[in-house]
């Protein structure tokens, strides 16, 4: 399922002062080596190339949508939250409406996306910060985004880069592991893996390139067992061989189907 596109008139607005990635504590300020750096576009490249129709699963049609289908997501599949959202939104229509929300009745709408009482706290919490400071409207910058409950780097680059069009780079589970087996970063911290990743990979390309590792996550280089034998990234890849190198053995771990449904 495609996500619905908003007004991207604000991506050209000052982008180069939001959505940032930024430099972990003790982290040097000393860019990569030139190896590294074309090793890094040539990945980029093919993902581009395997994946150019890789965008965000979660539906949505304003920013406020996205922040609410984004909080639901944490350990959960876009598809079960895109069940859930048509009345979630069809009832809830504005920050001040999620603000004043019945707590159970909004509890029973979300439960099935998991963890329900906590993104029930986090959605009341996160709407009642947009009245209170940003006049019920989503921010378009990192900063403010990250000041708002239940609202980290991952779920305020998600919301910039898709609803505002302001390149940032999402750490997901997906993307941590794969630009450790990329050889991008040695590092667990997701604030540090953004840094390193922003100083491989051009700007622009952040937000593309954060829905194409997602997808090959989600497709091929799993978690247990990659399908190194049946990757497209095999060539280029510093960790090929951890999984299959056989084609048919390989070919039998890919999944497929809507990648929405994949984790």
């Amino acid at each position: 399922m495609v996500s619905t596109s908003v007004n991207r008139t604000a991506a050209t607005r000052a982008a180069a002062s939001r959505g940032t990635a930024v430099r972990g504590k003790g982290q040097s300020s000393a860019p990569p080596d030139r190896a590294r750096v074309r090793q890094a576009r040539a990945i980029a490249k093919a993902l581009a190339e395997l994946y150019p129709d890789a965008h965000c699963e979660l539906n949505f049609s304003n920013p406020l949508e996205l922040l609410v289908a984004t909080i639901l997501s944490a350990q959960c599949t876009d598809q079960r939250v895109n069940m859930v959202t048509p009345a979630l939104f069809a009832k809830y229509r504005s920050a001040a409406d999620y603000a004043a929300a019945d707590r159970a009745e909004l509890e029973k709408l979300i439960a099935s996306t998991g963890f329900y009482r906590n993104k029930t706290a986090a959605i009341i919490g996160m709407a009642q910060a947009l009245c209170e400071r940003f006049g019920g409207e989503v921010p378009d910058r990192l900063d403010d985004l990250v000041t708002l409950p239940g609202v980290g780097r991952k779920t305020a680059n998600v919301v910039l880069g898709t609803a505002f069009g302001i390149p940032g780079i999402t750490v997901d589970t997906h993307v941590l592991r794969l630009a450790k087996r990329f050889g991008w970063t040695t590092s667990n911290d997701p604030v540090v893996v953004e840094q390193e990743i922003a100083a491989l990979i051009p700007r622009e390309e952040w937000t593309a390139l954060s829905h194409r590792m997602i997808w090959h996550g989600r497709r091929v280089c799993h978690a247990r067992k990659p399908a190194c034998g049946a990757c497209g990234l095999a060539r280029l890849c510093p960790s090929y061989g951890i999984g299959p190198t056989d084609p048919v053995e390989a070919a039998k771990l890919v999944k497929t189907g809507p990648v929405d449904a994949l984790r």
